[in-house]
């Protein structure tokens, strides 16, 4: 479905096929092309979508040694649709497959920088509604981040995402009551502001997997807040 779409797939293989070097096309060592056969209708998946869907795939496998100093992982099985080893080297898929690391911190700004952690609503319709309003601005802000990228020089993965919504948020009052004729001069002010919010550098930051501070250890509301206060008013 990705590849109909011109999409092409790069992902950590999920133990659910084996892996046997020694068959398949051969593109080097811990390299090689097989053909993967369509496995059973999956319970999301409509029985018109899977019957259109082919029979075969052909996935080029490989493994990349990992030999950096407090990673976890020592080596990667990967999986991917991109086929030419020629275009495609091993070590530029292993760089590749590292920037995944980004897609966690994306998920964190829309969960905790934009407080998406806890949804307000309270029927699955208006749920649904947040979610993409949530995902629309937070697509709005980052297209606002590659244009001051742009403007100023940089890679838009260098500027922060949380200052941009603060420097936003300082804004917003200034371009509500900003007259038209100088709505392009405070735009291109909001993108040199946003520009100076820069992430640093640091790259193979390695940091322990654990929490230093401790949540305060409260009582959890188990049932609705007006059944609690009245129990409090009553004593009960």
């Amino acid at each position: 479905m990705a590849l109909v779409r011109g999409v092409d797939m790069l992902s950590h293989h999920d133990g659910r096929r084996s892996i046997d070097f020694r068959k398949g096309k051969r593109l080097g060592r811990y390299d090689h092309i097989v053909v993967w056969y369509k496995p059973q209708k999956p319970k999301w998946m409509s029985k018109r979508l899977y019957q259109h869907l082919p029979e075969t795939l052909s996935i080029r496998e490989l493994k990349v040694e990992i030999h950096q100093k407090g990673f976890r992982s020592q080596q990667l099985l990967l999986t991917t649709t991109l086929l030419d080893a020629q275009l495609y080297s091993t070590e530029d898929l292993a760089l590749v497959y590292r920037c995944r690391w980004h897609a966690e911190l994306d998920l964190r700004s829309i969960k905790q920088v934009m407080q998406m952690d806890v949804l307000r609503c309270k029927t699955p319709a208006m749920v649904r509604k947040e979610i993409w309003i949530h995902l629309l601005a937070y697509n709005l802000i980052r297209k606002l981040m590659a244009e001051a990228a742009l403007a100023a020089g940089l890679n838009p993965r260098d500027i922060s995402f949380k200052g941009t919504l603060q420097t936003l948020v300082a804004f917003a009052i200034a371009g509500w009551s900003c007259p038209k004729r100088r709505q392009s001069l405070l735009y291109k002010s909001v993108l040199k502001a946003i520009a100076t919010h820069r992430v640093n550098d640091r790259p193979d930051r390695i940091e322990p997997r654990a929490v230093k501070r401790r949540p305060k250890k409260l009582v959890y509301l188990n049932q609705p807040r007006s059944v609690a206060r009245t129990r409090l008013l009553t004593g009960t």
